[in-house]
């Protein structure tokens, strides 16, 4: 961990990106804004499965690459998981028409491939940055399959909190740096 705000962890599995969601998962609440960004195929949707089980929200969750965002309901009393991916957008006038500041103050809102488009959604926001130990920049070129999180190689997390909610974002996941 470099400051209170940045937590750098190691993800070994699918498995482990999927744990790291369920006990992000367990954390959020309405409001709450999550910007994933990363190598293609790094695990951001297998993230936000996780974090659909920790929030217990109806699913499936899957890549919203084609539809662009998904709405999963509470099962259990709390927020609504928005989840968009801003891949194919041409930029924020595009984001805008989906809308996404009306449901940002009630539900938990994570949009993969939003940085630099989604920051004015929330003040307090916590981004998560994932790394595949063999990224290849060439495969930048279109989108992985949807399955190309569930492989088991291993990631890194950077995790960085924005304002108040995730000033220590270790702290709150119980990690010590």
């Amino acid at each position: 961990m470099s400051d209170r705000g940045e937590l750098v962890l190691e993800i070994p599995s699918a498995a482990a990106m999927d744990d790291l969601g369920r006990r992000l998962g367990r954390l959020l609440r309405g409001g709450d804004l999550l910007v994933l960004s990363g190598d293609l195929g790094a695990g951001k949707t297998t993230l936000v499965k996780g974090l659909g089980e920790g929030m217990g929200v109806r699913g499936p969750i899957t890549s919203p690459t084609f539809v662009i965002a998904r709405v999963h309901p509470s099962l259990v009393g709390g927020p609504a998981l928005v989840h968009a991916d801003a891949y194919r957008l041409q930029g924020a006038l595009e984001l805008d028409d989906l809308d996404l500041d009306a449901d940002a103050g009630s539900s938990v809102v994570v949009v993969e491939w939003g940085r630099g488009l989604v920051e004015q959604l929330a003040g307090d926001r916590l981004e998560v940055d994932l790394h595949r130990e063999d990224g290849d920049p060439s495969s930048l070129a279109s989108p992985a399959p949807a399955d190309a999180g569930e492989v088991d190689e291993h990631r890194t997390a950077v995790l960085r909190g924005v304002g108040q909610r995730w000033a220590d974002v270790g702290a709150l996941l119980g990690v010590d740096g």
